[in-house]
């Protein structure tokens, strides 16, 4: 069994790396740059019908096909692409996204400056402003390891109250500037299983939910279809493959065990299941759980538009 302090270490290891365009699926040419945007940011066209809202919390997202934002960690990094695809199809949705590896919060807070992992132009209101998109998909997994300056050095490992107070005051911080930069849904996106330290995402999560609440936010449970039924904050390395995985063979990566791999074994944060590498990119292959992330926001979305 690997120690504490080890895991610890091959984790750091490999969050500021990620998974190039998905081998499934692939776009017929590069995605257009959005107007204005930084080079991260990326529009995609819609190219399909707009599936028909039901519930319609916001007056604001009219049933046309909806411009989503996605920014995040390293987990949002492997999975944009995905993302977009699945937003497209499922919606027509105009797309944007603009993920940095080893971010948390406090990184696309306007004022960091050059604390902070993430360049001034893709702050997350000075996106809003400029892309002035409907929802503003948010995904973090806590960043709980001192890698981005803005913390001020703030760990999970050494003060964890002093962590979760901090971490909330960003969360109501980054809520406040996105939301008064313009009229949109902010969408936080539950975390899977930490296997490291498993409370710690589960305070991260009630977190977001909190806020949500707070903030007539909505949430997307990746952390359901993530984990097995009834252990919701229990890490696994494989699941029974569901309903569309076995209808897309790909996707059930073992079916004489009825099973598919959330991760690699050498990675137990990410889930592609391509090797990270030193340039954070998008997953270059095939990968269950980033699909079934990726299937969980664009549902929620979905039954959000207004109908």
């Amino acid at each position: 069994m690997r120690k504490p302090w080890l895991v610890g270490v091959l984790l750091a290891a490999v969050l500021l790396g990620a998974c190039g365009d998905p081998a499934s699926e692939p776009e017929a040419g590069p995605p257009p740059r959005m107007p204005g945007a930084s080079a991260t940011t990326r529009q995609q066209a819609p190219a399909s019908p707009s599936a028909p809202g039901r519930r319609g919390k916001s007056p604001s997202v009219s049933a046309k096909a909806p411009t989503v934002l996605y920014l995040g960690d390293s987990l949002a990094m492997e999975a944009q692409n995905v993302l977009g695809q699945e937003l497209r199809r499922e919606l027509g949705a105009t797309y944007a996204s603009a993920p940095y590896s080893g971010t948390t919060l406090c990184d696309y807070l306007e004022g960091t400056g050059k604390r902070s992992l993430v360049p001034v132009a893709d702050k997350a209101a000075a996106l809003v402003r400029r892309l002035r998109p409907d929802f503003v998909v948010l995904q973090f997994w806590g960043n709980a390891w001192g890698y981005t300056p803005c913390m001020d050095g703030i760990t999970h490992d050494a003060s964890p109250d002093k962590y979760f107070r901090r971490y909330q005051a960003d969360l109501k911080r980054l809520t406040d500037q996105i939301s008064a930069a313009g009229d949109i849904r902010i969408v936080w996106v539950l975390q899977g299983p930490d296997p490291i330290t498993p409370d710690r995402v589960r305070r991260v999560n009630a977190l977001y939910e909190l806020r949500a609440g707070a903030s007539d936010d909505l949430l997307a449970d990746a952390a359901k279809v993530l984990s097995a039924p009834g252990a919701r904050h229990t890490w696994v390395q494989y699941l029974p493959c569901t309903a569309y995985e076995h209808a897309h063979a790909e996707y059930c990566t073992q079916p004489d065990r009825d099973r598919t791999a959330l991760h690699r074994d050498d990675d137990y944060l990410h889930f592609c299941l391509a090797p990270t590498t030193s340039t954070p990119k998008p997953c270059p292959v095939r990968s269950p759980g980033i699909l079934r992330i990726a299937r969980e926001i664009t549902g929620v979305i979905r039954e959000n538009l207004e109908g």
